[in-house]
């Protein structure tokens, strides 16, 4: 949080999780039940699709509807393309038959939607731009999807720099920053094969980073969905629903007490960083008081 006392605007931040991004759906229902304003929204793979939608104007309940499509089985377009197994044709598809061919400055809010650059490993966040480029280079898994190329650079998943991209959202104004963590898991699948072993390694890495840029969020929301599936969860559609209405309903108390005690936050944030002594820790556990 920047250290402005009068800035109550809330930014959230929805990380990658491939088939397990319908538990942001939840976390979005919880804001619209308690009619918090989200005042800025930034999203990463699966984050940045269910971003994308809630930006440009789709409820919850709208947003829903997508679900069955939140699977591999139904995205996955073969082709013999240098770079990957697989286009995201499909995803540009349905972006455009749900929201048009749109730009991501004209969303009804503050969009940012993060990639990388494979080639420098650079985090490029998209503010503006073809809203379907984006996500889709965003949602482009490295040797699973073919990467996506825009203004020259080549583009694939963000979640290897920013899984969950609290970063933008400082710069978009956001005083609050809720950020939502689909991979919180205390233990990875035993492996079976080369490739379990290969994708646990992978995620371990990304995990790491993650819980480490968590710590910049002044509200994480880490969710365990260990017994969910990577590719399909059409079956359990409801119930990976509530995995994230549930968790955002209990931490609805904690936004709203951020909204009226950001005075007292900054400035026990300023103090702690003017002072040369330790601001005490009574004073740090009023944040715990929630």
């Amino acid at each position: 949080m920047k250290l402005n006392p009068f800035n109550t605007r809330i930014g959230l931040a929805l990380g990658g999780g491939a088939a397990k991004g319908i538990a942001h759906i939840g976390v979005l229902k919880a804001f619209e039940e308690e009619q918090i304003r989200i005042h800025c929204i930034s999203g990463t793979s699966v984050g940045a699709l269910v971003a994308s939608y809630h930006a440009f104007g789709r409820p919850a309940e709208s947003i829903l509807s997508i679900c069955s499509e939140l699977n591999l089985s139904k995205i996955l377009d073969f082709t013999l393309k240098r770079g990957g197994l697989f286009s995201t044709n499909s995803i540009r598809e349905m972006i455009h038959r749900d929201l048009g061919d749109c730009r991501i400055e004209d969303a009804n809010i503050p969009l940012a939607i993060c990639a990388t650059d494979i080639e420098t490993g650079e985090q490029l966040i998209f503010r503006n731009g073809n809203l379907a480029d984006a996500v889709c280079a965003s949602m482009a898994v490295p040797g699973l999807f073919v990467p996506v190329e825009i203004d020259g650079r080549i583009l694939v998943d963000g979640g290897l720099v920013e899984n969950v991209p609290i970063s933008p959202l400082a710069e978009m104004g956001a005083g609050i920053i809720v950020a939502v963590d689909l991979s919180h898991v205390g233990r990875y699948p035993k492996p079976e094969d080369t490739l379990d072993v290969i994708s646990n390694a992978i995620n371990i890495g990304i995990d790491f980073n993650t819980r480490k840029q968590l710590k910049k969020a002044d509200i994480a929301v880490p969710l365990d969905l260990s017994g969910y599936s990577l590719t399909n969860n059409a079956d359990r559609v409801e119930e990976l629903y509530l995995e994230g209405y549930r968790p955002m309903k209990k931490k609805i108390r904690q936004v709203l007490w951020y909204k009226r005690w950001n005075v007292v936050i900054s400035l026990i944030k300023a103090a702690g960083a003017l002072l040369p002594f330790k601001v005490p820790e009574i004073l740090k556990g009023l944040k715990r008081l929630t």
